[in-house]
């Protein structure tokens, strides 16, 4: 069995001021430190459990990002992850959540992998579009949110909790996109000589070429400080979008 795991590099405090570019198109590295998103590392942990569960198999640890993100790979390969990949190409953003599952998908793709396995959200963005849109652009199945997950076969069973504390159970054929909920196991952390040897680790590179681009970041600001700020956007969707757009390119007065 060949699990692909998509991994992402978060800001470690979310709550600490955040320092912008000067372009205001992301924020200042320098100022902030990182980490591994949380629901990525219990999509690792359940892929690896699968692994040693089936008795053989290979576990690719995949992100999108520049070489800041090598160090979180190496957590990865730390944890247990047999491969490391990391995507990047000029013009891609981990801001883009299309840009960065399309950037996945060819790398994905080509690697074959009988199950791919996404956070189900990241902590700082918190769209989960990355593993909808990654299925969508493979033509695989997708089930989110995963608070159970059993591979039996060329079959997963997904028990998810919806609203009202209903559980669904889905069964779905692989290959197939699932997105993991935090909770859904208890994530290992590797030890300081596995680390070390995780760090001789080569990392491959990938150029994933042209890809299908999706949001594109206009401007960075600080949120509101006072609620004598909040503005409630009548009307029809589109009219509200428009109204958006305007807000977020600071042309609305």
């Amino acid at each position: 069995m060949k699990i692909a795991v998509c991994v992402k590099e978060v800001v470690a405090d979310r709550q600490a001021q955040l320092m912008f570019q000067k372009s205001r198109l992301d924020i200042d590295p320098t100022y902030s430190t990182f980490e591994t998103n949380e629901a990525d590392l219990y999509a690792l942990e359940e892929a690896l459990r699968l692994v040693e569960a089936a008795g053989a198999g290979e576990v690719i640890a995949i992100t999108v990002g520049d070489i800041r993100a090598d160090k979180m790979l190496q957590k990865c390969v730390a944890m247990g992850a047999n491969r490391p990949i990391r995507v990047w190409a000029d013009g891609l953003s981990v801001n883009d959540a299309i840009g960065v599952a399309s950037a996945l998908a060819r790398v994905i793709r080509e690697e074959q992998a009988d199950l791919v396995l996404c956070g189900v959200q990241s902590s700082d963005a918190a769209q989960q579009s990355t593993g909808p849109a990654l299925a969508a652009l493979l033509g695989l199945p997708c089930v989110t949110a995963a608070a159970r997950l059993v591979v039996d076969g060329g079959t997963a069973t997904v028990s998810s909790e919806r609203e009202g504390g209903q559980i669904e159970v889905v069964q779905v054929d692989l290959p197939a996109v699932v997105t993991v909920q935090t909770g859904l196991n208890t994530p290992r952390s590797g030890s300081f000589k596995q680390l070390m040897l995780a760090k001789k680790t080569p990392i491959a590179v990938t150029d994933p070429g042209a890809v299908r681009l999706g949001a594109r970041v206009v401007r960075m600001f600080e949120a509101p400080a006072t609620a004598e700020r909040a503005e409630l956007l009548p009307g029809a969707p589109d009219s509200i979008a428009r109204r958006i757009i305007d807000l977020v390119r600071g042309d609305a007065a």
